[in-house]
This record gives structure tokens, sequence and C-alpha cells, in this order.
């Protein structure tokens, strides 16, 4: 087996040994889901020693026959594009299995389905065939949807369906497009490589690769959320339990944006022709999302219309169809999955002390709760795009990549920048300045064990915003080879 299938599905045997653990042993049930998610974690960052960043080629492949008859393959590799993202991805579960240890109802279940969930998102980051992309896509609904509708806020029936029949009406059109491509290469494959040769060496032109985007597009604009397909993403948010908001926010959004910029090497005149409207729905969505988020009070709806705004910089980014503005979008999905994490981490922590998630609540936090007051002004200054935190660089690649193309329709990005800077520093005003509300005189610290969790987040905020050379080394090679194609 070799290290990719490894670390796909190290979650899945974690999982299955929990369904045949008593319902009783919770504290073994609890270390099996750590350790299996540890696996995934630890074989996954190793591999950053053995990582070529000088080549946009596929690396540690894995090629198996599936139907052949179809041309179907289990097929695995990773290259600057995928592999950032699975490392976020086994980071951003091993900190939801940590927050999840607080789960006291169905516990064997609930950490069946989040590892599940595991898997099905680290193999559409490691997918090499698009079937398979697909298959492993369809999965994640399934955990999603239970947990979400089994362990979710008041509303959670509303937000489990919702999301259900959002994301599996644009699966329907992204299998279409998948389907297209497919009969259209000759001779028929799935195969991600073999797919971009056929469309080379048989010349696929601008009027057939429209239509077939046009689907990939609305299955991954479900996921991003792009507007107007964002409806499902806030009831789904507020109403999900802490660990799942994490996992939904910091990981399958980016399956979106990934699929996104994974077509766009197979069907590069598709997304020329559809640029200017992906700057237009990124520029719209930075601004709604933006605009939404300031006016929450709410801290968990706050955080997530911020996604909607954040999500936005990453279509400008793609629009702008060069290394720059690439940068920029793959880097924001890794900067907003890092900060997105630790604000639902530490918005959770305050609503299991406080049991409230109203802004207008608080006051004067930082004089009982200095720790979790700093670690949460960190991450709302980090998700403004302070210089010097995560954002700040990622941003910056967008507005210089999509300037570069678009020239001043890129200020409307710049406003968005504005409001978003407003509602932060409200909320930190609110929520730790001033003096202390009486009503939180005997508000308990973040704990040790949820420091375990939020503080490797906080660095990688800094290091990130300090050192962005560690993530862009990863990324350029690859970037650069996808931006060539367009010119």
């Amino acid at each position: 087996m070799s290290i990719l299938s490894m670390i796909t599905w190290a979650p899945l045997a974690g999982g299955l040994i929990v369904l045949f653990l008593p319902k009783q042993q919770v504290k073994l049930i609890q270390g099996v889901a750590l350790a299996s998610a540890a696996v995934s974690l630890v074989l996954s960052w190793t591999l950053l020693f053995s990582f070529d960043r000088t080549t946009a080629a596929v690396q540690f492949a894995e090629r198996r026959e599936w139907i052949p008859e179809l041309g179907m393959t289990y097929a695995l590799g990773v290259d600057g594009l995928s592999f950032p993202l699975v490392l976020l991805a086994t980071l951003l579960s091993f900190v939801a299995v940590i927050a999840s240890l607080g789960v006291t109802e169905r516990v064997k279940a609930y950490f069946a389905w989040l590892l599940l969930l595991e898997v099905s998102i680290i193999g559409v980051f490691v997918s090499r065939d698009w079937f398979l992309f697909y298959v492993f896509w369809e999965v994640s609904l399934v955990p999603m949807f239970f947990l979400i509708g089994l362990w979710g806020g008041k509303r959670r029936d509303t937000a489990a369906m919702s999301f259900f029949l959002y994301t599996l009406g644009g699966s329907i059109f992204m299998l279409l497009g998948i389907i297209a491509v497919y009969l259209k290469a000759d001779p028929h494959t799935f195969d991600m490589a073999g797919l971009i040769a056929a469309r080379t060496a048989d010349g696929w032109d601008q009027a057939f690769q429209i239509l077939p985007f046009l689907a990939f597009f609305l299955g991954f604009a479900v996921k991003i959320p792009a507007f107007p397909l964002h409806g499902w993403l806030p009831l789904a948010h507020v109403e999900a339990p802490t660990p799942v908001s994490i996992m939904l926010s910091g990981l399958l959004l980016k399956l979106g944006a990934y699929g996104l910029m994974r077509v766009s090497g197979l069907l590069p005149e598709g997304l020329e022709w559809f640029a200017p409207i992906l700057l237009a729905l990124g520029l719209v969505n930075i601004m709604y999302g933006a605009l939404l988020a300031w006016r929450q009070t709410d801290l968990k709806a706050m955080v997530a219309f911020s996604s909607i705004d954040h999500m936005g910089f990453v279509l400008v980014g793609i629009a702008a169809l060069n290394a720059v503005g690439f940068t920029g979008a793959l880097l924001m999905m890794l900067t907003h999955g890092v900060i997105t994490g630790a604000l639902f981490f530490l918005v959770g922590v305050i609503y299991e002390r406080a049991h409230t998630r109203e802004l207008t609540e608080f006051g004067g936090l930082a004089a009982r709760i200095p720790v979790y007051s700093t670690l949460m002004s960190l991450a709302i200054l980090a998700s403004m795009g302070l210089p010097g935190l995560a954002q700040f660089v990622s941003e910056l690649h967008v507005l210089i990549g999509a300037f570069q193309r678009w020239g001043l329709w890129t200020l409307i990005a710049g406003a968005g920048i504005l409001v978003t800077a407003a509602y932060s520093l409200r909320t930190i005003g609110k929520m730790f300045m001033g003096p202390l509300n009486p009503k939180w005189a005997s508000l308990q610290e973040i704990s040790g064990r949820e420091l375990a969790a939020v503080v490797p987040l906080a660095l990688l905020m800094l290091a990130l915003g300090l050192f962005p050379s560690l993530a862009l080394g990863l990324m350029n090679a690859t970037l650069a080879h996808m931006a060539g194609i367009f010119g």
C-alpha cells in the first residue's frame, strides 16, 4: 500500500474499529479516533521532507485498474495544488477530533461518521481519476448530513436537509460534466492526465469546453459557496456542532475551489470564457459576505458569513488566470482553513462556558480570561488580513494578480476588506475591552486540552504571515505550470 493510500484510509480503519467497540467504552473510542487521525496527520506531514518543490509533476503516484471496461482507475497522487490541502485536511481533522472529546451522545456513531468524513475529504484531494474524485465527493455528503442532523442545534433537520439537497443537486451537474469529457476523449477515460492528453491531441475547441466547464462549475460553486448558491451555508454552520463547523468551513468549502482549479487544466478555454463572470461572482461574494457578517451579533453566524467573503477572494484569484492570482487563491484556501478552524473552535470554547454566542452579551473578557482573549483576538485579526498574519499575504497575491488582468475592478475587493476590518475590530472591542460584565466573573480560562488543539493553528497563522515561503515553495512550480496554459 502506498503512502497516499495509508494517509487516506487510516481514518476509515479507525472508524471500523470504533464500530466494533462497546458503546460504554467512551475513552477507548476517543483514543482510537485520535490515534487514526494522528496516523494520517503524521504520515502526511512527513512527506514534506520528500516532496519535490521544483517540479509540477504528480508525486507519490499510485495506480491500479478499477473498472478497466469503463476506463476507471484507482489513481492517487499529489502535486503543488493538492499536497498543501492534504496537509491542511489531516491537521484540521485531528483538531476536530480533539474538539469532539466533549461529545457525550451516541459517541461511537459520532466518531465513525467524523472519521469517514476525513477519508472522503482526503480522497478528493489525492484522486487522479475524475470518477474516483466524484465517488469521494459524494461520500462526503453522507457523514456531514448525519453529523449535522443528529448532533446539531435546534434547526438541525432543516440545516442537514438544505446542505444535502444543495450539494447533491450540484453534484449531478458535475457528473454530467465528467461524462461529457469522458465521452469526448478517445479512448474513453476518466484519468485526469489521460483526459488532458486527449484534449491536447484532439484540440478540443472553446465551443465544446464551455458547457462541460459550466457543469463542473455548478457542482463546485455550491461547495465554495458562490453567490447565489450559498443558501445552505449559514444555517449549516450555525446548527452544526463546533467540530463539524471546523470541518465544514475549513475543508469542505475548499473541495469546490480545489475542483475549480483542477478542472482549469482540463478545460482552460472554458475557464477563460467564463473568467469575467467568475470575477463578478467573486466580487459579489466579497461584498455580500462582508456586509452580512457585519450585521451579525451571533459569533458563529458572523464567522459563517465571513467565509462567503473570503472564498470570494479565491474566485477572484482564479479569475485572474495568472500565476500570482492562482497563488493567492490557493494560499487563501490554506490560510482561511487555518483561521476559520481556529475561530469556530474558539467560538465553541466560549459557548460551552457561557451558553451564548451573542456578541452583545460579552464585554471586558480580557481581564478575566486573558489567554483565550489573546488567541481569539489573534484569529480575528488574522481573518481581517492584518499584515504579519497569514491572510494578508493571500489577499495581497489575489489583489495583485486580479489587478494585472482586470484593473480597477479590483477596488471592489478592497472595499470588502474595509468592511471586514470594521466588523472584526467591533467584535474584539465588544468581547474583550471595557469593564467586565459581572455575569462572567467566574468564567473559566481555556483548558490545556483546548490549547493543544488551537495553539498549532495560532502558530501557523504567525508562521504563514511572517514566512509565507513555507507554503509558497510547495505550490509555485505547479501553479506556474497552470498559469502557463493561459499564456
